[in-house]
């Protein structure tokens, strides 16, 4: 029986999504479905095992026949949050053991001479200094003597730790050295890991290359067992086919390397809606795109332009920064479980705190006192509450609009008027910082669609689109499974970095210096990919780099091309960037490449997103809707009823098992060849 299916997978706190792609679907059957799984906390693995295994009883399928499954975890991110990771230790060049202690010597606030800083992430008595350093250049400064390796590699085991991580400065310009010291403490530590921090992101800046060292180490004792769990449990199913994780870059890694890098995965769940929402784009004819992902705790916004990912390497892990390049995804605390509150001088505010999913809004009746955004969509009557996650849960409208009452008391406004207004505030929210990504891109908002996806962002999209000046919105076939979606679309992906200062461009004589770093990265980086996997077809490269203008303080991250690139082309494109952001280049002037980036993108067979039944859309009722002050009649429908080429006029509700979508007034829906829902605002 030859593999044929694919199986995207999210972990999410409530539901684990799953999404089977037949890789050759037929006229009776195939194309994408769709499966949720109560998560399990303890052990996600096994909502995992219980998601493939009533897949594969309810689709009829044979889980030998699954050629692939791609997996994104949040068990990293998690650990690192909620500082419930390994016991670690960190080897660092004598003088260097309070680089994490005093990090980048700003304020946690600059308006709170109070506010504590936050707490390291390895503690100060378990970091180790040795006599190993390297000079700027890359020379070697320092060698540690065996003795000296020695009695460290005794300490450490004194010390009981379960991982540790060694920087030592000026590694980035070669990783000799750290190996060596590395070499000599592994016998002293039996099965606990070692992370070389110039194995993992070898750029300059030792503080966050510590950190990169250092989270790793954290998260790799964890992630190690967990993949292990994963592994038996899928084999256990009949699974054959490899397990990839997705990627902080919006790509996947194969279950080995993934093992060596978890900090490669920690971010990635956003990264996958981000992926998804870049191919449902393409097919819609726009690559110019707004992701709206709104989930129960928070609402991720990210943007698209020319059908591609922007990516940032200045991104948080909790409380700490992470250099390396991930998809650009900005959370603000406005999803459907935000809290609804009045603070003491009587401003109505939306969350940052959220209800969860225990007890949740007030509406799920599990013991929630607190009105959260759910509850304001359920009283303004968007929401059906006898219809709530395809009927499987009955809402308690009474209790949610009583709250609201509660909580407009305080503000002299009634239940209704009460949940119009947090929804406006919301909204603002969420367009404030949607405007400041596109006004930090150089992007015009009118030339974007919104993708609306997750539990809420359907519900919301007009709303946001409203209050940001936003005239099309694309809400994708299964909004609530969107990221596991993302996961079969992806491709397999990973980074190279070198820190390399040399001016190109107006003669200057560096190119050379950039061409031998770029080759030797070219070289690394096809001969990882040609090990990950017999599923990678065709590999391509793309490379960024970071410049600046002689004596400026900080980067541009400019693309380039691969092919035909030289210090001429480079210094244009950074002059083209600084002229986009900033409104004047120096053309004249000479540019200096400070780090090299470069990706590998090993292409996979892609999944076919399948195409749209033709149906007329039939009304399955009326609903009244609170709008604007006022009640207006809104049309519902069922989305499996809204085939390729259907058209509706707002207000209209469209229900479906994992979402509900507002079309408000003054808008319209059209459904595109692969169900799509296309909204645009008429005038």
């Amino acid at each position: 029986m030859s593999a044929r299916y694919r199986v995207g997978i999210d972990v999410g706190g409530t539901f684990t999504d799953f999404v089977l792609a037949d890789m050759a679907p037929t006229s009776s059957g195939g194309g994408l479905r769709f499966h949720k799984e109560p998560s399990v906390p303890a052990d996600p693995s096994l909502a995992v095992e219980r998601g493939i295994a009533a897949m594969v009883a309810q689709f009829g399928i044979a889980a030998s026949e699954i050629e692939l499954v791609v997996h994104g975890t949040t068990i990293g991110l998690n650990a690192i949050i909620q500082r419930r990771g390994a016991r670690l230790a960190m080897v660092v060049s004598r003088g260097n053991r309070d680089v994490l202690e005093i990090a980048r010597l700003r304020m946690p606030s600059s308006y709170d001479v109070n506010a504590p800083r936050e707490a390291p992430l390895v503690r100060r008595t378990e970091m180790f200094e040795i006599d190993a350093r390297m000079r700027s250049d890359g020379s070697i400064d320092t060698e540690p003597s065996a003795e000296a390796l020695a009695a460290l590699g005794a300490q450490l085991a004194a010390a009981k730790v379960d991982a540790v991580a060694v920087m030592l400065l000026n590694s980035y310009r070669d990783a000799a050295l750290e190996h060596r010291v590395a070499a000599a403490l592994r016998p002293h530590l039996g099965s606990v890991p070692v992370t070389c921090s110039a194995d993992l992101w070898p750029e300059v800046r030792e503080y966050e290359r510590a950190l990169v060292a250092g989270l790793n180490a954290y998260i790799a004792p964890m992630m190690d067992a967990y993949f292990t769990r994963l592994s038996a449990r899928a084999a256990a199913l009949g699974v054959v086919g490899p397990i990839y994780i997705t990627a902080n870059n919006g790509g996947t890694l194969s279950l080995e390397t993934a093992r060596a890098r978890p900090i490669d995965t920690v971010l990635s769940g956003p990264a996958s809606g981000v992926v998804a929402s870049c191919r449902v784009g393409g097919a819609a004819g726009q690559d110019k795109l707004i992701t709206l992902d709104m989930g129960g705790t928070s609402a991720d916004i990210s943007i698209v332009g020319a059908g591609t990912p922007e990516f940032t390497t200045a991104t948080f892990v909790g409380d700490f920064p992470l250099m390396m390049p991930v998809v650009n995804v900005a959370a603000i605390g406005a999803g459907g479980g935000s809290v609804l509150w009045v603070d003491d001088q009587g401003v109505l505010k939306v969350g940052p705190r959220s209800a969860g999913a225990d007890p949740g809004p007030v509406a799920y009746g599990r013991g929630g006192t607190e009105p959260t955004v759910t509850d304001a969509y359920l009283a303004l009557g968007i929401l059906d509450p006898t219809k709530f996650l395809g009927g499987r849960m009955t809402l308690d409208g009474a209790a949610a609009s009583a709250a609201l009452t509660a909580l407009g008391a305080r503000i002299g406004l009634d239940g209704p008027a009460t949940a119009e207004a947090a929804l406006r505030v919301a909204s603002a929210k969420m367009a404030a910082e949607l405007i400041k990504l596109l006004a930090t891109a150089g992007a015009d908002p009118r030339d974007h669609a919104l993708v609306a996806f997750g539990g809420a962002g359907p519900t919301h999209a007009t709303l946001l689109a409203e209050e940001a000046g936003l005239n099309r919105v694309l809400v994708p076939t299964a909004p609530g499974n969107f990221c596991a979606l993302g996961a079969t679309l992806a491709d397999v992906r990973r980074d190279y970095v070198r820190t390399a200062r040399h001016l190109v461009g107006a003669g200057a004589p560096g190119w050379p210096a950039i061409a031998a770093a770029l080759s030797e990265l070219t070289a690394q980086a096809r001969a990882w990919v040609a090990d990950e996997g017999a599923l990678i077809g065709a590999h391509d490269l793309a490379i960024i780099l970071r410049a600046r203008y002689p004596e400026q303080a900080y980067e541009l991250d400019v693309a380039v091309p691969a092919e035909g690139l030289d210090g001429d082309v480079a210094a244009q494109k950074f002059h083209e960037a600084h002229q986009r952001l900033y409104g004047f280049s120096e053309a004249a002037s000479p540019v200096q490449i400070t780090t090299v980036r470069l990706s590998v993108i090993g292409r996979v067979p892609p999944v076919a997103l399948p195409d749209a039944a033709a149906t007329t859309p039939v009304p399955t009722g009326m609903r009244a809707v609170r709008h604007r002050g006022g009640t207006v009649a809104a049309t519902v429908f069922s989305r499996a009823t809204l085939g390729a080429g259907a058209r509706l006029q707002g207000p209209a509700i469209i229900e479906q098992q994992d979402t509900t979508t507002w079309l408000a007034p003054g808008w319209t829906a059209t459904v595109d060849r692969i169900g799509t829902l296309h909204l645009e605002r008429v005038a």
